[in-house]
């Protein structure tokens, strides 16, 4: 299964990349493309960006130029941790098993 099968993921992953650095969809792209081989489409990425700003979890960076570029917020830095803490408990378990 790769990256772009992973929906569930998805919310998760953009987030976290935004917490290292402020990025555009399609910076967020590429780098999805790097590190998993697959470049999600932008019917995938923009509107999960679109549902982390309605939810005040990014925003908008503001930039000259026309690529819009989101950081995370406070509260998205909370949910993150929180997202964090999450998927390790309930992963961590299984980290024998793929060893």
């Amino acid at each position: 299964m790769t990256a772009c099968e992973m929906k569930g993921f998805l919310t998760f992953l953009i987030l976290r990349m935004i917490s290292k650095k402020s990025m555009s969809g399609d910076e967020i792209r590429d780098e999805m493309e790097k590190r998993k081989g697959c470049r999600p489409s932008p019917g995938t990425v923009y509107p999960v960006l679109k549902e982390l700003s309605r939810n005040g979890l990014i925003e908008e960076v503001k930039e000259s130029g026309r690529e819009k570029k989101y950081k995370i917020t406070p509260s998205g830095q909370k949910e993150l941790k929180i997202a964090v803490q999450k998927f390790v408990a309930l992963f961590y378990d299984l980290k024998d098993e793929f060893a």
